[in-house]
């Protein structure tokens, strides 16, 4: 089987570009790809909290649900703020363009690095609490939880690579599974704590209930904002969809809104419905059983749906990496776009998806699996940083565009650089809405950042400025190659003369050289054969078949260079440089390498990649052209 028959088994038939109307998500399916990280943060937001408030003693974790509310409430702005977003930039890029357009570059290279960072985490974070939550099920497969973790990252990559409106397919069953059997739950949990319909009443879990410690104040206070931040895990992937509005089908950014709409709400309801219930029921966070498992087994008494809870949980924590996928590459294609990631990140593979972007993301996220070990609560300090940065600079974007639309006339229009804005009515307490939002995430960002930092936070706060360097850096290198490159003030004689010499490495004499010696004595009068020579023994031979063709190679320059050492392709490429730099100073001369094909890739393996490697060691000579004269072979 070849590689491309095998691709065609893995990946499927190429889409033609006209399919990418066809190809683009209808609203139930974009649900399941962009909301599943926000609804499955659910899982372990409330027993984030929980795990620092348990730090002031086990009567403190009556905060969990109060703080839950403001969580709430934070995500109320936070949502309100990208819909705007949504229905300003239809062509996506979220915080990216906001930032970009209303902020200028380097606030949208910070938010851009943040959303990397934090995409890459997602993944890394979803699957390692998915891998978690079957662990907390099914104990015996606790020691394998990183192999496991592993083969996730890979068949999410392969359904990724696949398109994007099949991954929707796919995902959409285990994302609503894991919604209505939440959702079955908390109104089971509801009905019996209420008593409803004659429903068992809860039964609290027994514990011996520590008092709060004695604390100052201001580590009460500390360990109370740390918890709240903790808890800020629940906003993460809100900003997806607004990165991902041309994935809809048309109207796109009505389609993305709508669905902005629906995620908030079930997000959200799943959010204070665990927090309540957990509180009711008096659990503690431990590191063997969730939170969401401890509460689902509390009211189900197991059975049926404790199970069908779990499953789908680890489900839905694995697939809600699928919210990385889809805009890690999605945002590298914008900023490839601007000069400020490699170019073929732009580029969409045979599915109409970027694979660039996609093996990147799941090559960084597998690494991250491997250093923590998937444990996902040492991850989760990395985690929420970068997306309250994000969201601290769109929603202050959002603020300063709603200050440009209020500058306009009632049905006046300006173009800003990115999107035609027109006057909005109601722009006054829309950019109030705004502005608030991004000081209260601000404050948040601020809290992570300083309760967050010796547990590691101090990673992001470092790895940020240093991705807004590299993206900086890369921009660098392009306007250095399209200044090189401009034809600006080019005249003829700025450009190099072409030398009438061209050199063929040869080791033997055989049908794959001849053709290649052909070829030179074609294009050159002075064709120089090159030779290294290790032995006298080898010369010898090399010399008897030379002579065998005197109507090939009796003009033909014949260089045999003695060489005691192995690597023949050193005393290669110095004469390759001597000719170029000292015989034909800013002159290009070419060089025709002779390279045998095999047809099989398994053919390819069976060979030492000689010409390969000189290809890669001339290609730093500045004056040299390298042409390639294939001969194909069996195997």
């Amino acid at each position: 089987m070849t590689l491309s028959s095998l691709k065609r088994k893995l990946i499927g038939e190429p889409f033609p570009t006209r399919a990418d109307v066809d190809e683009r998500l209808d609203k139930k399916r974009a649900l399941a790809v962009f909301a599943s990280d926000p609804i499955s943060s659910n899982a372990y937001a409330t027993e984030a909290i929980m795990s620092v408030l348990i730090l002031m003693g086990s009567a403190a974790l009556a905060l969990t649900l109060p703080l839950g509310l403001g969580i709430a409430f934070l995500v109320l702005f936070v949502i309100f703020s990208y819909i705007q977003t949504i229905l300003h930039y239809p062509d996506g890029g979220g915080a990216y363009t906001v930032a970009k357009d209303n902020l200028g570059t380097i606030p949208s290279l910070f938010a851009a690095s943040a959303l990397l960072l934090d995409y890459i985490l997602t993944v890394s974070v979803s699957v390692s609490a998915g891998i978690r939550a079957i662990t907390s099920a099914v104990p015996a497969t606790f020691e394998y939880r990183l192999v496991l973790a592993l083969l996730a990252i890979a068949i999410l990559t392969w359904v990724n690579l696949r398109g994007v409106r099949e991954s929707g397919t796919i995902f959409a069953v285990p994302t609503y599974a894991f919604v209505a059997g939440v959702l079955l739950v908390i109104t089971m949990g509801l009905a019996r704590y209420t008593g409803l319909l004659g429903a068992a009443p809860l039964t609290p879990e027994v514990h011996d209930v520590a008092a709060a410690r004695p604390l100052t104040s201001f580590l009460t206070i500390w360990l109370i904002l740390r918890a709240f931040a903790a808890g800020c895990t629940a906003l993460t992937g809100i900003e997806a969809i607004s990165n991902g509005v041309k994935a809809f089908k048309i109207p796109e950014s009505i389609n993305a809104a709508k669905t902005m709409v629906v995620m908030g709400v079930i997000a959200m309801s799943l959010f204070l419905g665990i927090t309540f219930l957990s509180t009711q029921l008096n659990l503690l966070p431990t590191e063997e059983e969730s939170i969401l498992s401890q509460m689902t087994r509390s009211i189900t008494g197991g059975g049926p749906v404790y199970y069908w809870v779990q499953f789908f949980t680890m489900m839905i924590l694995i697939l809600a990496a699928n919210t990385g996928y889809q805009d890690f590459p999605r945002l590298s294609s914008y900023l490839a776009r601007d000069g400020f990631m490699p170019r073929w990140m732009q580029n969409r593979g045979d599915r109409l998806v970027y694979n660039g972007g996609i093996i990147v993301l799941a090559t960084l996220a597998s690494l991250l699996v491997i250093a923590f070990d998937a444990d996902e609560i040492a991850m989760l300090p990395l985690y929420a940083l970068g997306v309250m940065l994000s969201f601290t600079i769109s929603q202050y974007g959002m603020s300063r565009l709603m200050g440009k639309v209020g500058q306009l006339k009632p049905g006046g229009s300006a173009f800003t650089g990115v999107t035609t804005i027109h006057y909005e009515p109601g722009w006054h307490w829309k950019r109030l809405v705004n502005l608030i939002g991004s000081i209260v995430t601000g404050i948040v960002l601020i809290v992570l950042i300083v309760t967050k930092f010796v547990e590691g936070a101090w990673v992001i706060v470092i790895a940020i400025p240093l991705v807004v360097y590299l993206l900086h850096s890369i921009q660098q290198h392009y306007v250095g190659i399209r200044q090189a490159l401009s034809t600006q003030d080019l005249t003829l004689d700025m450009l190099h003369e072409i030398a009438d010499v061209a050199i063929v490495p040869m080791a033997d004499i055989h049908r794959g050289t001849l053709r290649a010696l052909r070829y030179a004595r074609r294009i050159s009068h002075d064709v120089r054969a090159v030779t290294i020579v290790t032995d006298d023994e080898q010369k010898e031979r090399f010399m008897v078949r030379w002579q065998r063709f005197p109507e090939m190679t009796n003009d033909v320059n014949l260089q045999c260079i003695e060489y005691e050492y192995r690597d023949i392709l050193t005393p290669l490429v110095d004469y390759i440089e001597k000719v170029s730099s000292q015989e034909f100073p800013d002159r290009l001369i070419t060089v025709v390498i002779p390279e045998f094909v095999p047809e099989s890739f398994t053919g390819h393996l069976l060979h030492n990649q000689t010409a390969n490697i000189l290809r890669v060691r001339l290609r730093g000579l500045k004056n040299v052209v390298v042409i390639d004269v294939p001969f194909h072979v069996p195997g």
